[in-house]
């Protein structure tokens, strides 16, 4: 299964509640199909275990992604709407500070399940919004880093975690037939605990990290 398939099984699932808030004709409907930056941190907030010495000035960060996303919306009344957005990344997590040059996790994929209501202010054509929400970060397929595996880690897994996101944009339309253009920022706030096994099972290490990646998009809409 690839990554849009993943992406569109996802929304699917999240936006089939949307309808329930608002009756249809009170409102309208608009798809976007968005490039998508994410920016995340994912560096070290705190550290829980540690049975192999991590040295002082420890730090990780995890590395920028660029994906495809898709949104549905809809409209409650032409100011109030309720959005879901969806994409899968994947990131690594390397070493900085007195880890730098480390490799810690090689493979993540992140779906941030996302649902935001959204205020979008009357400024003629041009509609700029605001929006917040809860996002569930779904993590798998984590694989231990060379460094980790070096460190005698067989196995790295990464909790899913219930987070905020703060969200700002714009819609332009373009013409009168339902087409536009969208820019939209996303703040998410959310972390996440990883946790490193040995062969035998032991738990060698186990750190939490802070995400709370920024998700900047642009692309095309179309309303009905």
């Amino acid at each position: 299964m690839n990554r849009l398939t993943l992406c569109a099984a996802a929304l699917a699932a999240t936006a089939l509640g949307a309808p329930a808030l608002a009756r249809a004709e009170d409102g309208r409907w608009q798809i976007k199909l968005l490039g998508s930056g994410v920016l995340p941190d994912g560096r070290i907030d705190g550290v829980k275990t540690d049975l192999i010495g991590l040295p002082a000035g420890s730090r990780t960060r995890a590395d920028d992604n660029v994906v495809p996303t898709m949104a549905i919306e809809f409209y409650a009344t032409p100011n109030l709407s309720i959005e879901t957005i969806c994409c899968l990344t994947q990131h690594k997590v390397d070493g900085a500070g007195a880890l730098a040059g480390a490799r810690i996790v090689d493979h993540v994929l992140i779906l941030p399940a996302t649902l935001t209501l959204k205020y979008h202010v009357d400024a003629g054509p041009i509609r700029p919004y605001v929006g917040l929400g809860p996002s569930l970060f779904v993590i798998m397929g984590e694989k231990p880093g060379a460094t980790a595996k070096a460190l005698g880690a067989s196995r790295v897994t990464m909790s899913n975690e219930l987070g905020l996101v703060l969200q700002g944009g714009v819609d332009i339309p373009v013409g009168d037939g339902g087409l536009g253009i969208n820019f939209d920022a996303k703040k998410y706030f959310v972390d996440t605990i990883a946790r490193f096994t040995t062969t035998a099972g032991v738990k060698a290490l186990e750190t939490r990290h802070k995400l709370d990646p920024w998700v900047i998009s642009g692309g095309v809409y179309f309303s009905f």
